[in-house]
């Protein structure tokens, strides 16, 4: 990817200065928010082991839940 040039960068900053982005606070959120939502409603140590392994995995919170996911149903494949 190249680098933006000065007089694309002064566009850019000319055209969000006069048309910011439209926030309507009644939506809910996007992809990011049901992230967040997701990482809500789990306890602060669960939270927190899940963003750490993403962080590490650079993979998002939900591929590690769903990576968790599997696991357990192959482990239990295998004792049945």
């Amino acid at each position: 990817m190249s680098e933006m040039t000065d007089e694309e960068a002064e566009y850019w900053d000319d055209f969000f200065t006069k048309n910011p982005p439209k926030v309507d606070p009644n939506r809910k959120g996007g992809y990011f928010t049901r992230q967040r939502e997701l990482l809500d409603v789990l306890d602060r140590a669960s939270a927190d082991y899940i963003v750490s392994r993403a962080l590490q995995a650079h993979k998002l919170p939900t591929q590690i839940i769903g990576d968790m996911v599997r696991e357990k149903i192959a482990a239990s494949a295998v004792t049945q």
